[in-house]
C-alpha cells in the first residue's frame, strides 16, 4: 500500500529542512478522519513519509502546505517542498 517514499522538506531563509514528524502525525491524523484521498499515507520520521500509488503528489503538496500554514507552522515566505 505505501509503495512511494516522500521526503518532505520546507524552505526557510534559503535552507531546505526536513519537516518535524509532528508536522507530519498532524496532516496524517486530520486527513486520516477527513479526506479518503489522503489515507494512504504514513509518516515515519523527520522528512520523512510514505504514500500510497493512488495520492496525488501535487493535491498532497497543497493540501499539506495549506494545513501546515493553518496550523502555524509554515510562516509567510515559506513553501513545502516534496521529493
Amino acid at each position: 500500500m505505501f509503495a512511494r517514499k516522500l521526503h518532505v522538506e520546507y524552505e526557510a531563509d534559503g535552507q531546505r529542512l526536513p519537516c518535524p514528524l509532528q508536522w507530519l502525525d498532524s496532516f496524517a491524523m486530520r486527513n486520516f478522519t477527513n479526506d479518503a484521498t489522503f489515507d494512504d499515507t504514513l509518516p515515519t520520521a523527520d522528512g520523512a513519509m510514505e504514500i500510497g500509488v493512488r495520492v496525488p503528489l501535487d493535491k498532497l503538496q497543497a493540501a499539506m502546505e495549506d494545513w501546515f500554514r493553518k496550523k502555524g507552522y509554515l510562516k509567510a515566505g515559506q513553501r513545502l517542498v516534496l521529493c
